[in-house]
């Protein structure tokens, strides 16, 4: 049993040893305010761990550099908010140098937020769950929820040929489950269900799927809930998601993003286009707002197991509209 933070610290080393063009970089990553490259340094070389100055724009367009000439970056952001000063070289620079080379180049990096979302008390700049943005650009973006999948997905990140943005839940760092000894990957754009059901598909989205499979036992005397985890929001395993829907007909999506123009809006979106939905959709999200310092006002901006059971009732009471 190997706790969340752990497993990424696993597959960090794991892939270091297994792989000489892997390296790590960013602030403080030699004695690791999260853990996850403590004692990196002194194993494989201050060359393969980098620390940097205080500026995410240098060493993220750094990173893609030393992408292009064969190295495979692991960056390490220490709060999800630092994404959005280095947007511009992981969105347009990155992202965008396979399909504008015409595939004469490839930049393996992978973006580690080991710490995104709230956690009481974290407040407004340290809160940001900012995964629907990357989505939305068609950046690969990867949510595990436990800690074998933090491992198998974060490995898969480092092994691929394109940019990739890891978010790590705050909320489930300490988490522990089963982690074989031996290096696996998780495939990207591979989804799970946790828990089969037939009366209501919950897509829940990274810590919240332990929210989700609570409730799912709570009402398991009166509700059947499956309890879907995309694992990765970008490429989305909509076939498994198509295949849940065909047996509930039934969706709820519970997110801890923010609810205009956020991933579960996408999901309610798409799901009603295509899927063989018998009730409307429904989506428990993150208020649109910034988060509060104050413990009592954090929680009543963030989505809660309570609202969640709301909306599963809400839509078994419910018929498709005309």
């Amino acid at each position: 049993m190997l706790r969340y933070q752990a497993a990424l610290a696993k597959a960090l080393r794991d892939e270091l040893a297994n792989d000489e063009a892997v390296f790590v970089i960013g602030e403080d990553v030699r004695e690791s305010l999260r853990g996850v490259s403590r004692g990196l340094a002194a194993e494989f070389g201050e060359e393969r761990v980098l620390d940097t100055p205080i500026s995410e724009q240098a060493f993220t367009g750094f990173a893609t550099g030393a992408a292009l000439v064969g190295r495979r970056a692991v960056i390490e952001f220490q709060i999800p908010a630092l994404l959005f000063i280095a947007f511009e070289q992981i969105v347009d620079q990155a992202h965008k140098l396979r399909l504008m080379t015409g595939g004469q180049a490839s930049v393996p990096v992978t973006y580690l937020v080991p710490g995104s979302g709230a956690r009481l008390g974290l407040a407004g700049q340290h809160s940001d769950n900012p995964y629907s943005y990357f989505v939305h650009a068609g950046v690969k973006t990867v949510l595990p929820a436990t800690a074998h999948d933090a491992y198998g997905l974060f490995a898969a990140a480092i092994r691929d040929d394109d940019p990739v943005v890891v978010f790590a839940p705050a909320a489930v760092l300490g988490v522990r489950d089963e982690v074989p000894d031996d290096p696996y990957v998780v495939p990207l754009g591979s989804g799970r269900i946790h828990r089969e059901g037939t009366d209501v598909t919950v897509v829940a989205v990274g810590h919240l799927v332990h929210d989700a499979l609570a409730l799912a036992e709570e009402v398991a005397g009166e509700i059947s809930v499956e309890v879907f985890d995309p694992r990765t929001l970008y490429p989305f395993d909509w076939e498994l998601l198509a295949e849940s829907i065909s047996r509930t007909g039934r969706l709820v999506v519970y997110d801890d993003a923010n609810r205009s123009c956020g991933f579960a809006a996408e999901i309610v979106a798409t799901a009603a286009e295509e899927l063989p939905l018998v009730a409307p959709p429904r989506r428990v999200t993150r208020a649109d707002a910034v988060v509060p310092f104050a413990v009592d006002l954090e929680r009543a901006v963030l989505p809660s197991r309570a609202q969640l059971a709301t909306a599963v009732r809400q839509t078994l009471r419910e018929e498709a509209r005309p």
